[in-house]
């Protein structure tokens, strides 16, 4: 199977915004090798994640409206759990991954809300919030899997790209890989602390208050805040 990663291709059936087209086409030949490499995943009969048609969704916000980006690691490696958004799961998926209920745990503290009932974070990307991995692959059961593959180079020249625009950006960059990718954003407020995944959280995850310091700096840039609350049991009936 012959799996593809080109830019229009990906625009035209709406995979990506078409507005990530010119600023990721400097890493089209690094998209057409990780596109290979993953078609031979496929014929080997290797599973990854997410879906396939998944791979970029990130990038289904468009570009002049990324607000706040929050960039994890690399994909959920359990099946049914990546969606291609940083930390989101699907809403039908009932146990959440650990690092997203300790983004919740950290959310509910700092934001004084309810427990969410879902996983789903497209609230937070209907308001400009880009959730995005420095990896956008991983192969099943076997996290960092995908790593040194070309991503890097990828959400690299998103995030370069991203900053050099004349519109504030607020990043939260969670984990070690997410803080090395802090080069990239000279023209950020750059907010960073420890990974919320149970090795890492009581870290420095857990009492970092990322959301109301997110808010904080959007409204010092001139910006609405995001409403970071999301529905919980409550507030489905």
């Amino acid at each position: 199977m012959t799996l593809t990663l080109n830019l229009e291709d990906l625009a035209a059936s709406q995979r990506i915004d078409q507005s990530w087209v010119e600023p990721l086409s400097p890493v089209q030949s690094v998209l057409d090798e990780i596109a290979h490499k993953l078609s031979r995943e496929i014929d080997l009969g290797k599973q990854f994640f997410p879906a396939t048609e998944n791979i970029m969704r990130a990038f289904k916000l468009p570009f002049e409206s990324v607000r706040v980006l929050i960039l994890g690691q690399d994909p959920y490696p359990t099946p049914g759990d990546a969606v291609g958004l940083s930390f989101a799961v699907s809403p039908e998926q009932t146990v959440l991954p650990r690092s997203l209920n300790n983004i919740y745990t950290e959310l509910c503290s700092d934001i004084h809300c309810q427990k969410p009932s879902s996983g789903d974070l497209t609230p937070w990307v209907s308001q400009g919030v880009l959730l995005l991995n420095r990896v956008l692959t991983v192969r099943s059961g076997e996290a960092g899997s995908h790593r040194r593959w070309g991503w890097e180079k990828v959400t690299e020249q998103a995030l370069r790209a991203l900053d050099a625009r004349d519109s504030p950006l607020v990043a939260l960059l969670w984990g070690n890989d997410a803080a090395a990718a802090k080069q990239f954003l000279s023209h950020a407020v750059v907010l960073e602390s420890a990974h919320p995944s149970p090795l890492s959280a009581s870290r420095g995850f857990f009492g970092s208050r990322p959301f109301s310091r997110a808010n904080t700096a959007l409204k010092e840039l001139g910006q609405e805040p995001i409403n970071w609350t999301l529905p919980t049991p409550a507030s489905l009936f």
